[in-house]
């Protein structure tokens, strides 16, 4: 407005200098005198034409730097809108409102890994302005006792059970132990809202160096639970896990979230059989769906289990190797033949009333045939053999009383899956001609936990682990019935008089978990643990099979300090 009427009094004003410049009738002007006034208005009016040029301009540019302002801030509020959102989103997935005005608490959905966003939590610390550090774990001792002699640790070995001729069949077993104790830590940055990096990693003392022993110093190395990063993006709904982790095939309690596996509430470290689980390095990559909607894809590191003996491959047919030790592997086992990672899927659902997986795996096992004989004095050509393994499965958790009972149901069943059960059956045996075959597997856990009261949990599982006779009808295969069995049930017997080789693990267990104290301070929990558990060798020759049982109690007192 000011511009325009700074233009209209320039108007104005040359309105009146061409109205001087019409001759009046009144006054006589001579011809020298006109041509003066009329250059000088000449020129009057080429400086008031600059003038109006440089006023375009100035008003074109003021009129650009107003625009660009506007723009500005368009765009800003569009940002501050976008940024909103995006926050209120991740509030809304990532937290659950609490009553009455309290401090929102982290939902029973919401990733560990997210529930210390924004703002390091109690029982977090900050590191510098944008990382959060919760540390984690436990102090245990665990006590244990077993009707048999397995020489283990707080993991029992459920396919080492001794039948009945091994003298440790007939010694019960007792041990105290601390090797269950963790350190946990994870670490959290908030990138912005709604972009979240954090690592976690986990170590115990469940692993044991050349030197280690129990005898005097007791002492046992560091082991690796898991250590893991992750990325996720709340947004866009994509979730990136990178190092090592339980298996995708774990069931989960909520989505498909890292800290959020469904893990049996055993001491038992070896959980049960029928369970459906692994720990070792992948790749992960999850996708939110839809609302209760998620899907996941991993690429796990392989590792093949076999049959432990009476199996054993020809001499010309190489499955496995010994661990190279100045390639920092342990050359006191060894490790397979896998060019190809094992590739696992899931699909989740939750409709507002339980949780639900499908879930599927494919494997690879690679063996090499050397050459076995010459042939005309030439030595023929050797090859070699890839297997696929394959497994479907699903689980089911379902509350059936509110806060107070839950159940689930899973299980896996298809080829060259042993690994991925805690009975740790074989995934492949051979054929006469030394090609691989894998063996069929299921596995089936069910299970219960009862919540009695804050602080105090009991529970009940039970599970079974089957596999089925596969490949050549002697040692290099699994389950021949040409097996001698007739001295499993015999004390002393020759061990070349037990050949057993194991059908079925099956257990049923069940103990609890009790707050002794919980508050400030920290908390103080006591379990015990009582399982029956059974395994069963196929038939052999003359129509033997062998069976034997285990019964362990294991009780547990743990302090958690974070």
């Amino acid at each position: 407005m000011p511009l325009l009427r700074r233009h209209a009094s320039w108007i104005s004003g040359l309105a009146v200098l061409t109205a001087a410049a019409i001759p009046q009738p009144a006054s006589a002007q001579t011809v020298s005198e006109m041509a003066t006034r009329m250059d000088a208005m000449q020129r009057q009016m080429q400086a008031m034409q600059q003038e109006l040029a440089a006023l375009r301009r100035r008003s074109g540019a003021q009129k650009q730097a107003l625009m660009g302002e506007v723009r500005e801030r368009r765009t800003l509020s569009r940002e501050q809108a976008r940024l909103a959102e995006r926050q209120a989103r991740q509030q809304q997935v990532a937290r659950a409102g609490g009553p009455g005005g309290a401090r929102p608490a982290p939902s029973e959905h919401t990733p560990v890994i997210l529930a210390n966003d924004l703002v390091c939590n109690s029982g977090s610390y900050a590191l510098g302005s944008a990382i959060c550090f919760t540390p984690g774990g436990f102090v245990e001792l665990a006590g244990f006792y077993r009707s048999a002699n397995t020489v283990s640790d707080v993991a029992t070995d459920f396919n080492g059970i001794p039948f009945r001729n091994n003298p440790q069949s007939r010694e019960n077993e007792f041990r105290f132990s601390a090797r269950q104790s963790r350190l946990s830590g994870l670490f959290t940055a908030r990138v912005e809202p709604t972009l979240q990096i954090s690592g976690y990693y986990e170590i115990d003392f469940l692993a044991a160096g050349v030197t280690s022993n129990s005898r005097e110093s007791n002492s046992y190395v560091p082991r690796i639970r898991q250590i893991f990063a992750t990325v996720d993006s709340l947004d866009t709904g994509w979730h990136i896990l990178a190092g090592q982790a339980w298996s995708l095939i774990t069931t989960d309690l909520a989505g498909i979230t890292p800290l959020k596996e469904q893990i049996p509430l055993t001491i038992d470290a070896q959980y049960v059989p029928g369970f459906n689980w692994t720990r070792n390095p992948q790749v992960r990559v999850v996708k939110d769906l839809a609302p209760g909607l998620w899907a996941g894809l991993s690429v796990e590191s392989p590792q093949s289990v076999l049959p432990p003996s009476p199996f054993a491959a020809p001499s010309n047919v190489n499955v496995n190797n010994t661990g190279d030790a100045a390639g920092q592997l342990n050359n006191s086992t060894t490790y397979s033949n896998n060019s190809i990672p094992d590739i696992a899927g899931k699909l989740v659902f939750e409709p507002g009333f339980g949780h639900f997986e499908v879930k599927g795996l494919v494997r690879f096992f690679d063996d090499r045939i050397a050459p076995a004989a010459l042939t005309g004095g030439l030595r023929t050509s050797g090859r070699s053999e890839t297997a696929v393994g394959y497994g479907v499965g699903g689980a089911a958790t379902l509350p059936v009383i509110d806060k107070h009972l839950d159940i689930q149901v899973s299980g896996l069943i298809g080829e060259g899956i042993g690994r991925y059960g805690s009975s740790q059956l074989p995934d492949f045996a051979l054929r006469a001609d030394g090609s691989i075959a894998t063996i069929p597997v299921f596995q089936l856990l069910a299970g219960g936990v009862y919540h009695v009261q804050p602080g105090t949990d009991v529970y009940v599982y039970a599970g079974w682990e089957h596999a089925t006779r596969t490949g050549a009808f002697n040692t290099t295969g699994y389950g021949s019935p040409t097996l001698v069995a007739t001295g499993c049930n015999i004390e002393g017997a020759a061990s070349g008089s037990c050949q057993a080789e194991t059908r079925d693990i099956r257990q049923i267990t069940g103990g609890f978990w009790h707050d002794l104290y919980k508050g400030s301070y920290g908390r103080l929990v006591a379990g015990a643990q009582v399982s029956y558990t059974e395994r069963d060798a196929f038939r052999g020759a003359q129509g033997i099979q062998p069976s034997t049982h285990l019964v362990t109690g294991l009780t547990s007192l743990r302090y958690y300090p974070f």
